[in-house]
């Protein structure tokens, strides 16, 4: 199915690959504009997806992730983070469910790092992990109209964020967004094609980065190979955003996560920005004040050209270096990172905004 598909993309829809990633689709400049005003839809082929099924499934993963397992179903689906013993996320991911198998979605540079540190701790439990990625077509849409053009071609869309609807060939998820976001996983070709032609009436197909900065002006992080095990969950926002709870039993990390949030000893968070740079920032490039070229003040989580000009991005920062709004890319002397806003509430998380 995955050749089917990318042959399908090259050849009827025009798309222009990378590393087997759609990039774009002849015009990348317009596809931004359009991804942050119109309603587009894309190839979400730059996530990986892993199975996880057997009769312990569901307490095998609630011993592992940062949030309640308990709380998905086939109805809901929930982002979370699997961290290592010090707290820090190895992997960040949104899972969902159809039937008796767990699905965890993330960027596909992190998927052999998580699936062999879970089957690591499966020990005696009857649990089956696997690289499911083939499985599915994964489309992303978004815009104003995006759950009026869903209802139109498949049925009633997920109303809410987290939110899952399941056909007898799709998942569709709803996810935060600026304007109304879906992730749809489809396990047929045939499926898939007729929803990809029935956007292509009134939407545009868009490529990686114009769907990644939808994701930034939503406010959620992404972790990739080079970023992991560089942050905590409360650094990526994780509490401000259903990544994490503090209710649930113990996970890998638990004590470090709940002593930061409940004795409040968190130094950094993450920020919006926009960077004037001449090259697009890559997750992990550090920040710094224009007083120290040698202490990094934040790091980069995620950057991608915006329509007006430059780069959106979201950025770990030191909570005072955000506060003075001191911070450059690459040295103490590089392009500004100037704040923006996030697009949920901050209250008591130490934010200017």
């Amino acid at each position: 199915m995955k050749h089917r598909w990318k042959n399908f993309l090259g050849d009827d829809a025009g798309a222009e690959f990378a590393d087997d990633i759609a990039v774009h689709y002849g015009n990348p400049e317009r596809e931004l504009e359009v991804a942050v005003t119109g309603l587009v839809f894309a190839d979400l082929g730059h996530l990986g997806v892993i199975s996880v099924h057997g009769k312990d499934a569901a307490a095998f993963l609630q011993g592992q992730f940062s949030n309640d397992v308990n709380q998905v179903d086939e109805g809901h689906s929930q982002l979370s983070a699997y961290c290592t013993p010090k707290g820090r996320i190895l992997g960040l991911f949104r899972l969902f469910r159809r039937g008796d198998t767990f699905y965890l979605r993330l960027p596909l540079d992190t998927l052999d790092a998580v699936l062999q540190r879970l089957r690591r701790y499966v020990l005696r439990a009857e649990v089956t992990l696997e690289d499911a990625t083939d499985n599915f077509i994964r489309i992303g849409v978004t815009g104003r109209d995006a759950a009026e053009e869903l209802f139109s071609a498949i049925g009633r869309p997920p109303e809410q964020p987290g939110d899952v609807i399941r056909t007898q060939d799709l998942s569709l998820l709803r996810v935060p967004g600026v304007h109304p976001r879906f992730e749809i996983y489809a396990l047929s070709f045939d499926a898939a094609k007729r929803l990809w032609d029935t956007l292509n009436v009134r939407g545009a197909p868009v490529g990686l980065a114009a769907w990644q900065l939808t994701e930034i002006q939503a406010g959620l992080p992404n972790v990739y190979a080079n970023t992991a095990e560089q942050f905590i969950p409360q650094m990526l926002n994780l509490q401000l955003i259903d990544g994490v709870n503090f209710r649930k039993g113990c996970y890998p990390g638990q004590e470090i996560v709940a002593r930061t949030q409940y004795l409040g000893a968190l130094k950094r968070r993450m920020y919006a920005g926009r960077i004037a740079a001449d090259a697009r920032p890559s997750p992990g490039d550090a920040l710094y004040t224009t007083n120290d070229s040698t202490q990094a003040a934040g790091q980069i989580v995620d950057a991608q050209p915006h329509p007006d000009g430059g780069y959106a991005a979201l950025a770990v920062l030191q909570i005072g270096a955000a506060e003075a709004g001191d911070l450059h890319l690459g040295s103490s002397d590089g392009p500004v990172f100037l704040l923006g806003t996030l697009p949920y509430p901050q209250k008591g998380a130490g934010y200017i905004f």
